[in-house]
């Protein structure tokens, strides 16, 4: 029985992130730690590295930085209300992801429409480029 537990609390890395559904394939997971956008303690690790309970991860997925700590092993992928008891994201890492969230949206505002400019945008597109139309 010891040793059916001991079993247990020994999973690989990708598997977990796969269980915890931060990504939707163990392969994709795999791919993931390898091109180093998982950290633990600050430095890259391999697919076959065993998470403990407690160890911090910094996980980057798009334009996401997310640091979360290891609350439970489990090698089965559940429903995701089971997967995020696997994990708790620090208070930081949810500030931060909101703010450049935030600034992302600034950044995406400005002269959109969904068709051709209109003349108002056209003249002061003009006035930005300095060029033309100065009649």
């Amino acid at each position: 029985m010891a040793q059916k537990q001991a079993e247990e609390e020994k999973i690989r890395l990708d598997k977990w992130l796969w269980a915890a559904r931060f990504y939707k394939t163990r392969a994709l997971a795999k791919a993931a730690i390898e091109s180093g956008k998982v950290h633990h303690r600050g430095e890259r690790c391999k697919p076959g590295k065993e998470p403990r309970v407690g160890d911090e991860l910094q996980i980057r997925i798009g334009f996401d930085e997310k640091t979360v700590v290891v609350q439970a092993l489990s090698s089965v992928r559940r429903g995701a209300p089971e997967a995020q008891a696997l994990y708790a994201e620090t208070e930081a890492s949810v500030a931060k992801r909101e703010n450049a969230a935030a600034m992302r949206k600034a950044g995406a505002t400005g002269m959109t429409t969904d068709g051709k400019p209109s003349k108002k945008q056209r003249r002061d597109l003009f006035k930005f480029r300095g060029s033309g139309n100065d009649d």
